[in-house]
């Protein structure tokens, strides 16, 4: 069962679709369940539940403005528990609230795309580089914070080798290979790891070296995740970017489409697995 962050934002997709279908307005809806506009469109944006009661009169009101209305039945069902919260205590509670959506696409996902400019991403670090990692920060976190921060990334992690693994393509800079985080045992481990995780048949990894020529001038990181959904509205699509204290989520299909076609030139620019693979081995031998 997908997590009910996720629930919350397929059940709020398929309502904006058949809102739209209906040829209805956020205004109309809010009427019908005695609810604000606000309140609406929070629910079509997965930030908020409906009652069981209030959700089958606004689908009875959708259907009976549809020409042939298809079962949702279904859709009581994607609703039930998606008023929780998710699962965000003991070590989980690290992450901060703005990450934890991030978290739970990554998990649901069928595909993920993750570019990265300065680091080797979170769910390809060692737990020797994530330690280090923290302890090049100023976050002066103590023992125990480190540890909950260390077992929740090596969580995170599993979503690249469970039974219904998603297709993970990885394109890094060169620049992500060479800056030393903590020592060099510590980053020939990390390229070894790096080697042979990019070996799994649903992990796609590449290097942009820097040498590539026209290659796109990006300056920041982001994150594509491709979510299947049971209904007719189509998969859940969305970019994530994250800043210093804050995540930015964009699921409009123009925000998606530039992205996208951003992340396939990376892909044309960067060298391909296998080359890359070489390249993450010669990098790792010449640590000392």
């Amino acid at each position: 069962m997908a997590t009910p962050t996720v629930r919350r934002l397929q059940l709020g997709n398929e309502l904006r679709h058949l809102r739209e279908e209906a040829g209805e307005t956020i205004e109309a809806a809010a009427q019908v369940v005695e609810r604000t506009t606000s309140t609406i469109s929070r629910l079509e944006l997965g930030q908020t539940a409906l009652t069981q009661r209030q959700l089958g009169d606004l689908l009875d009101f959708y259907r009976e403005r549809i020409d042939e209305p298809e079962d949702t039945s279904w859709l009581f069902d994607l609703a039930k528990g998606n008023s929780q919260r998710g699962r965000w205590s003991g070590y989980r509670a690290i992450y901060a609230k703005y990450f934890r959506m991030a978290v739970d696409l990554e998990q649901d996902a069928s595909a993920i795309s993750k570019y990265q400019m300065e680091i080797v991403p979170g769910l390809l670090q060692t737990e020797d580089y994530i330690r280090a990692m923290f302890a090049d920060s100023q976050a002066n976190m103590v023992d125990q914070t480190v540890k909950e921060a260390i077992k929740a990334r090596m969580e995170r992690q599993q979503v690249l080798t469970k039974p219904d693994a998603p297709q993970v393509g990885f394109v890094f800079s060169e620049s992500a290979i060479r800056r030393v985080v903590g020592s060099s045992e510590v980053m020939r481990d990390q390229l070894h790891r790096l080697v042979e995780v990019a070996r799994q048949p649903n992990v796609h990894l590449q290097v942009l070296p820097f040498a590539a020529s026209s290659v796109p001038r990006v300056t920041y990181d982001f994150n594509l995740f491709r979510v299947p959904s049971p209904g007719p509205a189509g998969p859940l699509e969305f970019v994530y970017l994250e800043e210093l204290t804050d995540g930015k989520y964009l699921d409009d299909h123009d925000d998606v489409a530039a992205y996208t076609g951003l992340w396939q030139r990376l892909v044309g620019a960067a060298l391909g697995p296998v080359e890359s693979r070489d390249v993450l081995l010669r990098v790792a031998d010449e640590f000392p």
